[in-house]
């Protein structure tokens, strides 16, 4: 009998991946392929449907063909994905245009009335959620405004997984974990809520929601026009998948309230497991579905994480990482002035806030731009992380994910600004693999997703804090923090100077 492989794909932002595993959950191959983010005007992050759909399935193909593995080896399929953007099918079921990445910042006007109106508050108690430029329901409300023609056009809305697995089986459906956490689902009643769609001024759109379906739930079978183009057999199920925040708190081994995991990606996001929702906590925490019944993961998030060293480089004529490791790891710690916003793609510090290096001097040499870069972004994570740790107080672990897990030397500065020993687990592609424990679950290899998690043996190595460079970055981190206060009242200034010259025109 052939050996037996579990298919597990992670759409993200720049890469697309796809990865078999065995019945344990251990890698056997790994493909990746670049995708490509397209925007038309200043803030846009778009992508083409048609071509995510090509280089999925590309990929698969490539990945069947380079390990020697038959289509019918492969038992169970599951897709791990970005979580919030927007995905548009017409009336015809075809792509309504370009695709809404999470990124895209052109309904920022449309989320600053709604601050002004007070609708996150009124939403929040339903939703537990915020609400940002890159929520399906911001995106929805701007097409709604500035293109009413492709708005009556929507015949379904979609998250980037739901897309992927539309493509695979033809079926429709989001997956819990993800549209949990779009303001289009209600999470004290676990279900859609017309009110909120009415609330946000879209509720046209309520019929063009498909069915939602639970992560391990088999929600279709590969084609089989899709078996010709990928190699995979016809028949072949596929369950709903993971939001990627969710696979990545799997297969960090988060259960329970004692550890919490920090992905550092395009997003910044500090994650914790909790039995339940509380009405008493001191922040306004995201919730969503977890993949255990009862269960929710609680975060805190914003795109200020490692992209911002991606466009620094694409700038700098792409330098390697290690060559970026070996530059940051010569200077003293903390050793100089020069701060870092890493806001290219949105802040957590107010809308209106934008990237920028401040405290540049003659003296200082590329090697200072890339120590701040990686300052400004564990920063930044110590915004999400400081409130992360007052909801969940037994959390004595932090266990990281992502790519700057993969230097030693930015790993080091988090532990040493958050005090914490950092735990990294020896996952290569923590979306992949998620996705592949669902698939697992879903047919019948494990019986929960706590069964599949207890069977994980990869290891984990931790990084502790030096205590003498603590006071260090303290000093600096608090510098940070007054910079953006600084910076927050110039853009209030801004603000009453336009409204001033409004109104004497």
């Amino acid at each position: 009998m052939k050996q037996q492989f579990w298919l597990g794909i992670d759409c993200g932002g720049t890469y697309l991946k796809a990865g078999l595993y065995d019945q344990q959950g251990r890698e056997y191959a790994i493909q990746r392929q670049a995708l490509a983010t397209v925007g038309e005007k200043p803030g846009w992050a778009e992508r083409d449907m048609h071509g995510l759909w090509q280089s999925c399935a590309d990929t698969i193909a490539t990945l069947l063909k380079r390990s020697a593995i038959s289509g019918s080896q492969v038992k169970g399929i599951g897709i791990s994905a970005q979580g919030k953007g927007l995905f548009l099918l017409d009336k015809n079921d075809q792509p309504l245009g370009l695709a809404m990445l999470s990124s895209d910042r052109r309904a920022l006007n449309i989320v600053s009335d709604w601050q002004r109106d007070n609708i996150p508050e009124l939403l929040y108690p339903h939703t537990r959620q915020t609400l940002w430029t890159g929520h399906p329901v911001s995106l929805l409300r701007w097409v709604k405004q500035h293109q009413p023609e492709r708005y009556s056009q929507i015949g379904t809305v979609m998250m980037a997984h739901d897309y992927l697995r539309w493509c695979l089986t033809g079926v429709k459906g989001c997956e819990e974990s993800n549209i949990s956490e779009s303001n289009l689902y209600n999470m004290n009643r676990g279900a859609y809520d017309p009110q909120l769609l009415s609330w946000l001024g879209i509720e046209e759109v309520f019929p063009a929601l498909p069915p939602v379906v639970g992560s391990s739930q088999i929600c279709g079978e590969i084609t089989s026009d899709v078996a010709a183009v990928t190699g995979l057999a016809a028949g072949t199920p596929v369950v709903g998948g993971l939001f990627d925040v969710v696979s990545t708190a799997l297969c960090a081994g988060l259960h329970d309230d004692t550890a919490l995991n920090a992905v550092m990606g395009t997003w910044a996001v500090t994650s914790g497991i909790a039995n339940g929702i509380s009405d008493q906590e001191p922040h306004p925490y995201v919730y969503g579905r977890f993949v255990s019944p009862g269960q929710f993961i609680v975060h805190e998030a914003s795109p200020t994480s490692s992209a911002n060293l991606e466009w620094l480089t694409a700038q700098c004529g792409n330098l390697s990482f290690d060559d970026i490791n070996r530059a940051v790891s010569a200077l003293p710690k903390a050793g100089s002035d020069v701060l870092f916003l890493p806001f290219l793609y949105g802040s957590n510090a107010g809308l209106e806030m934008t990237s920028g290096f401040y405290g540049l001097q003659s003296s200082h040499h590329r090697g200072h731009l890339l120590q701040a870069v990686y300052e400004g972004v564990v920063f930044s994570h110590m915004t999400h992380l400081n409130r992360i740790r007052e909801r969940f107080s037994r959390a004595k672990t932090l266990r990281v994910t992502g790519g700057p897990a993969h230097s030693d030397v930015w790993m080091q500065m988090l532990a040493d600004v958050s005090g914490l020993a950092v735990e990294l687990p020896q996952v290569e592609e923590t979306g992949c693999l998620g996705a592949a424990l669902a698939a697992l679950v879903g047919t019948g290899m494990f019986t929960s997703f706590t069964q599949a998690q207890q069977q994980l043996t990869h290891a984990t190595r931790v990084i502790h804090p030096d205590p003498a460079a603590w006071q260090a970055y303290q000093t600096k981190y608090q510098k940070y923090q007054l910079l953006i206060e600084a910076l927050q009242g110039f853009h209030s200034c801004c603000a009453s100077l336009k409204n001033t010259r409004g109104s004497t025109l």
